[in-house]
């Protein structure tokens, strides 16, 4: 069932735009849109994920509208991660240093709202559906052992951004994602709040 629901977000995902622009104006002066770099973090569930809860984020967000419409479609791809060393008391063994490594990825789809009619400051609320993987690793003595899995969820954001030169952005977002996985038979969270600097291009 999960596989299904994924499928059909993804195939979403890439025939939205394409039903757009068929059911629009091809004039390229009647569209607009941006596509900005997220640099970041995410802050994942202490009780799922300590002590690699707390990730640098990095990603991608697009989104595009033709001028008459009132909101955007969002496409954003994010990647996060944390990796720490700890160590493990065996009893009878000694202690052992274990590299504990922890990651997620996001694409979500949805929907970004952009106020327009502020001169060069462009404040933003947006969400949607989040498809989200989560993957938790460990190595030790030189063997590793990894899991992961996928979960479907939502997410929200709001944030603002000023554009210099009528075409270059910069600014800062606020975002929060939900996604339940299982990872080595636990179920937990794979979404959390993020919080980061934007900087990108506006056509």
């Amino acid at each position: 069932m999960r596989k299904t629901i994924v499928m059909s977000i993804v195939m979403c995902w890439l025939l939205i735009p394409g039903l757009a622009m068929s059911q629009s104006s091809s004039n390229p002066d009647d569209w607009t849109g941006n596509v900005n770099i997220f640099l970041g973090a995410k802050m994942l569930d202490k009780d799922d994920w300590e002590p690699v809860d707390e990730h640098f984020e990095a990603g991608v967000l697009i989104d595009f509208k033709q001028k008459s419409w009132p909101v955007s479609i969002a496409m954003d791809f994010l990647r996060s991660s944390d990796k720490e060393d700890i160590s493990v008391a065996v009893l009878n063994f000694g202690t052992f240093g274990i590299d504990l490594e922890g990651n997620t990825t996001e694409f979500n789809l949805g929907v970004r709202k952009i106020w327009d009619n502020l001169t060069m400051v462009h404040p933003f609320v947006g969400g949607g559906l989040a498809v989200i993987n989560a993957e938790v690793k460990g190595t030790a003595l030189g063997v590793s052992v990894s899991d992961d899995d996928t979960g479907v969820g939502v997410w929200l954001e709001g944030g603002a951004y000023v554009t210099l030169s009528e075409h270059f952005n910069i600014g800062a977002e606020a975002r929060w994602s939900k996604a339940e996985v299982t990872l080595f038979n636990v179920d937990g969270e794979a979404g959390g709040f993020h919080v980061g600097a934007l900087l990108g291009f506006r056509w």
